[in-house]
């Protein structure tokens, strides 16, 4: 299934919409503004809270923290060193592990496993320039077919490939 995720380029807090293929809105990514560490909230159409995501504080690497209900689902890290390519490691509360390959600054990666593909997040085909489309495998029956948990990984990379993005630029 696909989802659009439509980000407001200008917006204090980062809150942002998540549509479905069919363009109907179907999460909200409510950006929390004027936190100590940078959180994130995705809810539903209700606005019932569905995942809270919040970078870690004082980690070896970066690293995001992805809970539902006051529990850790996964978390979201870079690894230490790859001198071939970047790779980000979503390390599951279950024990199971993905990996994301690709550009992130483009938006033109891949979130798999050993079970194959997950989701394919992509700019490609919008003319947009903040918006992308998070093609979720959601034939699969384990964590990697949850739409919520995908999507907020991808809410995950997107943030802390911003934070690089601003490093590069020396604007932070």
């Amino acid at each position: 299934m696909k989802f659009l995720v439509r980000e407001r380029v200008f917006d204090i807090g980062d809150d942002y919409w998540v549509e479905d293929e069919n363009g109907e809105r179907v999460f909200l990514v409510d950006g929390k503004a004027l936190r100590l560490r940078e959180t994130f909230e995705l809810k539903d159409m209700d606005g019932n809270e569905i995942a809270v995501i919040r970078k870690r504080m004082f980690s070896l690497r970066d690293a995001m923290r992805i809970e539902r209900g006051g529990e850790t689902a996964a978390t979201v890290r870079k690894r230490l060193f790859n001198p071939i390519k970047d790779k980000l490691v979503v390390e599951l509360a279950d024990g199971g592990e993905w990996e994301i390959t690709g550009d992130f600054l483009g938006k033109e990666y891949v979130i798999g496993d050993d079970g194959g593909p997950i989701a394919h997040i992509s700019r490609k085909w919008f003319r947009i320039l903040d918006t992308y489309a998070v093609d979720v495998n959601t034939h699969r029956t384990d964590a990697g077919g949850d739409p919520a948990l995908v999507l907020s990984v991808a809410v995950c990379v997107d943030a802390m490939t911003d934070d690089e993005e601003e490093d590069e630029d020396g604007e932070e």
